[in-house]
């Protein structure tokens, strides 16, 4: 039951929606390290997987990418990011302020870096990453691979920085006012009931312990939070489990779905503490590592059941898979159909 309802919560079955941007806010964030794999995470969601759209909704600033929650790349609807933010951004600021003082920079080097960032980025203007370390470079700041990551992870931390349009293959940044409309204030308490409501309502049935770890709060805020949307929650119990069930799942249809391929870092693995429900413990090395490393999945009928990759042969790309042993095993028809969806999400 767990699986099944996760799958509907997800949207990964019966999907509602048409847009990037309504799907990433339903998900409330959408892990995005792995940029290429996290935008099939997005069309994966869709109820037409479309690459093109995905793209234009990230090009359009729609969808957000930046450092948010946990200290890691996730993608953020524009019409969130603003009240989600400052729930996690004084923690995430003051570890990367502890490694910054290992590389020697301090609180004055964060605020020049950041009016630096300012000055060349104002008037809509978006540079990638190597263009803003000849500029930092240039004023005399130290932007080498490791102090570079730490002055991009403050800028956008505080708010100053985030996602801009890409440029062929690359990633830029750009201004977050000049990217991110204006939006009305948000309490600290209406932005905790927010971010509960957006977790249980896309990712039910789920822990306490999920939630805390998935948004980055610790305990203390998260049972704040739940408490705070506990008329739209029910209390269940999954095996020696204690889950929470969003008053949506009403609506989940639970039929299995059969074949998805899924993107490495997805929701659907990642965003839960306890991932044993959909996935067997023996196999857990071989969907993500101790180091924090998740790789592509095969999902069958909720479960994961194997892995797939990608891989171009001259202007084609070939997909293929290994499933893992005593696990379901879906039919030959129904992998096609799956790869054939992610094909056309590609739009090949």
């Amino acid at each position: 039951m767990i699986k099944r309802l996760r799958m509907g919560s997800q949207q990964l079955v019966a999907p509602r929606f048409d847009t990037p941007g309504e799907l990433v806010s339903w998900m409330g964030a959408i892990q995005g390290q792995d940029y290429v794999m996290s935008q099939w995470a997005v069309g994966l969601r869709l109820r037409q997987p479309s690459l093109s759209v995905v793209q234009e909704a990230l090009r359009k600033g729609e969808i957000i990418r930046t450092h948010i929650m946990r200290p890691t790349w996730h993608l953020v609807s524009a019409e969130d990011i603003r009240w989600m933010l400052p729930l996690t951004a004084l923690r995430l600021r003051k570890a990367n302020e502890s490694y910054g003082r290992g590389l020697g920079i301090n609180e004055k080097s964060f605020l020049r870096g950041n009016d630096l960032l300012q000055k060349m980025l104002e008037g809509g203007l978006s540079l990638t990453k190597a263009e803003i370390v000849v500029k930092l470079t240039e004023a005399g700041v130290l932007a080498d691979s490791s102090h570079i990551n730490m002055f991009l992870f403050r800028a956008e931390t505080d708010a100053l920085i985030c996602s801009g349009p890409d440029r062929g293959n690359k990633v830029t940044y750009a201004l977050f006012d000049e990217r991110v409309p204006a939006q009305p204030a948000v309490s600290r308490e209406e932005a905790l009931a927010r971010l509960a409501e957006r977790y249980f309502r896309s990712h039910s049935p789920a822990t306490l312990q999920d939630f805390s770890w998935w948004s980055g709060l610790n305990l203390t805020e998260a049972r704040e939070a739940i408490a705070l949307i506990s008329d739209r929650l029910v209390t269940d119990r999954f095996a020696p489990q204690e889950l929470y069930v969003h008053e949506w799942c009403r609506e989940v249809k639970t039929e299995d779905d059969p074949v998805h391929l899924m993107p490495s870092y997805d929701e659907y693995l990642i965003s839960y503490k306890d991932r044993t429900a959909v996935l067997d413990l023996k196999h857990q090395r071989q969907a993500y590592n101790s180091y924090g490393i998740f790789y592509p999945v095969m999902l069958y009928q909720g479960r994961i059941v194997g892995n797939w990759k990608r891989e171009k042969k001259g202007k084609e790309i070939q997909i293929t898979h290994t499933l893992f042993a005593g696990e379901p095993k879906p039919k030959a028809a129904e992998i096609r159909k799956a790869v054939g969806r992610y094909l056309d999400f590609l739009g090949k």
